[in-house]
């Protein structure tokens, strides 16, 4: 049960899970970056204007210099806290995190303008929506890669 205990303590502000594991430098340090990026990048701020609806409010508030390094450090501390606990039994476990980062740092880039049925889904919702993809990418990776690991052999002597 402690893998996913600290997984969803992770999901709840990076660096927690560090902190569960016991690596209290590691899990401080992630916090600080953490704090760093959200106040740097107006997160708050964005999460707020996006709940009410003010996209392009969170647009205009968004410093998407800073935005662009919180994906990787978000799901790097989800997934370091996650492996650290034992949750890393399968084969390419990272794989999932990975390409959520990915997916979400992409959603990051075009949550400016990119609209689904003409509505701007902005900085926070887009990205939040990207996860889903990057999972569903990672987790079918997983499974093709570890599929293609285990096939055996065709090759007959």
């Amino acid at each position: 049960m402690k893998a996913p205990e600290v997984l969803f303590w992770s999901v709840a502000l990076p660096g927690f899970g560090q902190l569960l594991n016991g690596k209290i430098v590691k899990g401080f340090i992630l916090i600080g970056l953490e704090i760093l990026i959200n106040v740097m990048g107006n997160l708050n701020e964005l999460i707020i204007f996006s709940f009410y609806g003010q996209m392009e409010m969170a647009v205009d508030a968004a410093n998407f210099q800073w935005l662009m390094f919180y994906p990787c450090l978000y799901f790097f501390a989800i997934w370091d806290a996650f492996r650290d606990a034992g949750g890393d039994q399968k084969p390419y476990s990272f794989l999932p995190f990975v390409f959520s980062a990915y997916f979400v740092t992409i959603g990051t880039i075009y949550s400016s303008s990119f609209t689904l049925f003409q509505v701007l889904l902005g900085p926070v919702w887009l990205p939040i929506l990207s996860v889903v993809p990057g999972l569903a990418t990672g987790f079918l990776l997983q499974w093709l890669i570890t599929k293609a690991k285990n096939k055996p052999s065709s090759v007959s002597n």
